[in-house]
Protein backbone atom coordinates (compact mmCIF):
# COMPACT_ATOMS: atom_id res chain seq x y z
CA UNK A 1 0.00 0.00 0.00
CA UNK A 2 1.10 3.85 -0.13
CA UNK A 3 1.80 5.45 2.72
CA UNK A 4 -1.90 7.13 3.11
CA UNK A 5 -3.06 3.48 2.89
CA UNK A 6 -4.13 3.19 -0.67
CA UNK A 7 -3.51 0.24 -2.82
CA UNK A 8 -4.86 1.68 -6.24
CA UNK A 9 -5.95 4.67 -8.14
CA UNK A 10 -10.04 5.68 -7.34
CA UNK A 11 -10.35 3.56 -10.90
CA UNK A 12 -8.93 0.75 -9.05
CA UNK A 13 -6.91 0.26 -12.52
CA UNK A 14 -3.47 -1.72 -11.19
CA UNK A 15 -0.96 0.34 -9.19
CA UNK A 16 2.94 0.22 -9.15
CA UNK A 17 3.66 0.15 -5.56
CA UNK A 18 6.38 -2.64 -4.78
CA UNK A 19 9.97 -2.78 -6.19
CA UNK A 20 11.66 -5.46 -7.07
CA UNK A 21 12.65 -6.70 -3.91
CA UNK A 22 9.45 -6.33 -2.77
CA UNK A 23 7.87 -8.26 -5.80
CA UNK A 24 10.78 -11.13 -5.09
CA UNK A 25 9.49 -11.65 -1.40
CA UNK A 26 5.98 -11.46 -2.94
CA UNK A 27 7.18 -14.57 -5.30
CA UNK A 28 9.37 -16.56 -2.61
CA UNK A 29 6.32 -16.49 -0.09
CA UNK A 30 3.97 -17.99 -2.80
CA UNK A 31 6.71 -20.86 -3.43
CA UNK A 32 6.39 -21.74 0.14
CA UNK A 33 2.38 -21.74 0.18
CA UNK A 34 0.00 -24.48 -0.86
CA UNK A 35 -2.73 -22.14 -1.82
CA UNK A 36 -2.85 -18.09 -2.86
CA UNK A 37 -6.58 -17.11 -2.89
CA UNK A 38 -8.16 -13.85 -4.23
CA UNK A 39 -11.60 -12.57 -4.88
CA UNK A 40 -13.20 -12.60 -8.39
CA UNK A 41 -13.06 -8.62 -7.89
CA UNK A 42 -9.14 -8.96 -8.41
CA UNK A 43 -9.46 -11.19 -10.81
CA UNK A 44 -11.91 -8.56 -12.79
CA UNK A 45 -9.42 -5.70 -12.28
CA UNK A 46 -6.19 -7.03 -12.82
CA UNK A 47 -6.48 -10.80 -14.42
CA UNK A 48 -3.65 -11.64 -12.38
CA UNK A 49 -1.57 -15.29 -13.22
CA UNK A 50 -0.73 -15.69 -9.80
CA UNK A 51 1.75 -17.99 -10.33
CA UNK A 52 5.37 -17.92 -9.07
CA UNK A 53 7.65 -16.20 -11.98
CA UNK A 54 11.05 -17.83 -12.38
CA UNK A 55 12.91 -14.12 -12.48
CA UNK A 56 11.42 -13.67 -8.82
CA UNK A 57 11.63 -16.91 -7.26
CA UNK A 58 11.62 -20.87 -7.98
CA UNK A 59 9.90 -23.16 -6.76
CA UNK A 60 6.29 -25.19 -7.28
CA UNK A 61 3.14 -23.00 -8.61
CA UNK A 62 0.70 -23.44 -5.65
CA UNK A 63 -3.16 -24.44 -5.97
CA UNK A 64 -4.98 -21.07 -7.26
CA UNK A 65 -8.13 -20.52 -5.53
CA UNK A 66 -10.80 -17.56 -6.45
CA UNK A 67 -13.76 -16.44 -4.54
CA UNK A 68 -16.21 -16.25 -7.48
CA UNK A 69 -19.97 -16.69 -5.43
CA UNK A 70 -21.88 -15.78 -8.76
CA UNK A 71 -19.54 -17.33 -11.46
CA UNK A 72 -18.17 -14.60 -13.01
CA UNK A 73 -14.17 -15.28 -14.08
CA UNK A 74 -13.90 -14.83 -17.71
CA UNK A 75 -13.40 -18.13 -19.57
CA UNK A 76 -9.91 -15.86 -20.72
CA UNK A 77 -8.46 -15.37 -17.37
CA UNK A 78 -5.09 -16.36 -16.82
CA UNK A 79 -5.99 -18.06 -13.64
CA UNK A 80 -8.07 -20.73 -16.20
CA UNK A 81 -4.44 -21.21 -18.03
CA UNK A 82 -2.64 -24.49 -17.39
CA UNK A 83 0.14 -23.11 -15.63
CA UNK A 84 -0.99 -24.27 -11.88
CA UNK A 85 -4.29 -26.00 -10.62
CA UNK A 86 -7.43 -23.81 -10.27
CA UNK A 87 -9.78 -23.72 -7.86
CA UNK A 88 -13.10 -21.88 -8.18
CA UNK A 89 -15.52 -21.39 -5.21
CA UNK A 90 -19.37 -20.44 -5.77
CA UNK A 91 -22.60 -20.63 -3.61
CA UNK A 92 -24.32 -23.31 -4.08
CA UNK A 93 -26.94 -21.99 -6.66
CA UNK A 94 -24.56 -21.33 -8.78
CA UNK A 95 -24.23 -23.73 -11.80
CA UNK A 96 -21.69 -22.58 -14.23
CA UNK A 97 -18.03 -24.22 -14.77
CA UNK A 98 -14.81 -23.46 -15.69
CA UNK A 99 -12.17 -24.71 -18.36
CA UNK A 100 -9.26 -26.24 -16.44
CA UNK A 101 -10.70 -25.72 -13.22
CA UNK A 102 -12.11 -27.35 -10.17
CA UNK A 103 -15.48 -26.09 -8.80
CA UNK A 104 -16.38 -26.09 -5.09
CA UNK A 105 -20.08 -24.41 -4.20
CA UNK A 106 -19.73 -23.53 -0.47
CA UNK A 107 -22.76 -21.04 1.35
CA UNK A 108 -25.82 -19.90 0.32
CA UNK A 109 -25.64 -15.94 -0.39
CA UNK A 110 -21.96 -15.43 -0.28
CA UNK A 111 -19.10 -18.24 0.14
CA UNK A 112 -18.62 -20.40 3.45
CA UNK A 113 -15.30 -19.25 4.23
CA UNK A 114 -14.92 -21.32 7.61
CA UNK A 115 -16.24 -24.39 5.07
CA UNK A 116 -13.63 -23.53 2.36
CA UNK A 117 -11.22 -23.66 5.12
CA UNK A 118 -11.84 -26.89 6.08
CA UNK A 119 -12.47 -28.70 2.57
CA UNK A 120 -8.81 -26.78 1.51
CA UNK A 121 -7.31 -28.99 4.14
CA UNK A 122 -9.18 -32.23 4.06
CA UNK A 123 -9.98 -32.41 0.47
CA UNK A 124 -6.52 -30.39 -1.08
CA UNK A 125 -4.15 -31.47 1.87
CA UNK A 126 -3.59 -27.30 1.88
CA UNK A 127 -1.53 -26.14 5.11
CA UNK A 128 -0.14 -22.55 4.40
CA UNK A 129 -2.97 -20.12 2.37
CA UNK A 130 -1.41 -17.05 1.19
CA UNK A 131 -4.52 -14.90 0.87
CA UNK A 132 -3.76 -11.91 -1.16
CA UNK A 133 -6.72 -9.45 -2.21
CA UNK A 134 -8.63 -7.62 -3.12
CA UNK A 135 -9.49 -5.68 -0.17
CA UNK A 136 -13.31 -7.11 0.63
CA UNK A 137 -11.89 -10.63 0.81
CA UNK A 138 -8.97 -9.24 3.25
CA UNK A 139 -11.57 -8.05 5.36
CA UNK A 140 -13.39 -11.17 5.34
CA UNK A 141 -10.89 -13.12 6.50
CA UNK A 142 -9.47 -10.44 9.35
CA UNK A 143 -12.68 -10.27 10.12
CA UNK A 144 -13.86 -13.71 10.26
CA UNK A 145 -10.87 -14.37 12.60
CA UNK A 146 -9.49 -16.63 9.94
CA UNK A 147 -6.12 -14.63 9.25
CA UNK A 148 -2.70 -15.48 11.80
CA UNK A 149 -0.30 -13.12 10.09
CA UNK A 150 -0.77 -9.81 8.08
CA UNK A 151 2.36 -8.38 6.10
CA UNK A 152 1.63 -5.11 4.51
CA UNK A 153 4.61 -3.24 2.19
CA UNK A 154 4.21 0.15 2.44
CA UNK A 155 6.01 1.96 -0.60
CA UNK A 156 7.32 5.30 -0.67
CA UNK A 157 4.59 6.95 -2.18
CA UNK A 158 1.25 9.02 -1.93
CA UNK A 159 -2.25 8.13 -3.77
CA UNK A 160 -4.65 10.37 -2.19
CA UNK A 161 -8.26 10.38 -3.43
CA UNK A 162 -11.81 9.35 -1.12
CA UNK A 163 -12.20 6.85 -3.68
CA UNK A 164 -9.14 4.99 -3.31
CA UNK A 165 -9.10 1.30 -2.39
CA UNK A 166 -7.53 0.49 0.79
CA UNK A 167 -6.30 -3.11 1.98
CA UNK A 168 -8.91 -3.89 3.75
CA UNK A 169 -12.44 -2.70 2.11
CA UNK A 170 -15.88 -4.43 2.75
CA UNK A 171 -18.17 -2.83 5.06
CA UNK A 172 -15.48 -2.73 7.38
CA UNK A 173 -15.37 -2.24 11.74
CA UNK A 174 -18.91 -0.82 12.82
CA UNK A 175 -18.37 -0.66 16.26
CA UNK A 176 -14.70 -0.41 18.42
CA UNK A 177 -15.63 -4.17 19.30
CA UNK A 178 -14.93 -5.69 15.48
CA UNK A 179 -11.69 -3.55 15.19
CA UNK A 180 -9.38 -6.31 14.45
CA UNK A 181 -6.57 -6.43 16.85
CA UNK A 182 -3.00 -6.91 15.67
CA UNK A 183 0.69 -7.33 17.05
CA UNK A 184 3.79 -5.69 15.14
CA UNK A 185 6.28 -8.09 15.16
CA UNK A 186 8.92 -6.81 12.92
CA UNK A 187 9.35 -3.54 10.69
CA UNK A 188 11.88 -4.13 7.81
CA UNK A 189 13.18 -1.65 5.49
CA UNK A 190 13.60 -1.98 1.82
CA UNK A 191 14.53 -0.59 -1.38
CA UNK A 192 11.58 2.06 -1.86
CA UNK A 193 9.76 1.19 1.15
CA UNK A 194 9.33 -0.74 4.32
CA UNK A 195 7.75 -4.59 5.51
CA UNK A 196 5.42 -4.52 8.11
CA UNK A 197 4.63 -7.91 9.57
CA UNK A 198 2.28 -8.10 12.28
CA UNK A 199 0.44 -11.46 14.05
CA UNK A 200 -3.25 -11.42 14.69
CA UNK A 201 -4.29 -11.27 18.04
CA UNK A 202 -6.61 -14.09 18.99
Amino acid sequence: MSVDGKIALPTRKQTKISDDEDLRRVHQLRATCDAVLVGIGTILADNPRLTVKPEYASGRNPLRVVLDSEGRTPEDAEVLSRAAPTLIVTTVDCARTFPNADVVRLGKDSVDLPALMEFLAAEKGVKRLLVEGGGETIWSFLNGRLADEVKVFVGSVVIGGRASPTPAGGAGAQRLEELVPLKLESAKPFESGVLLEYSVVR
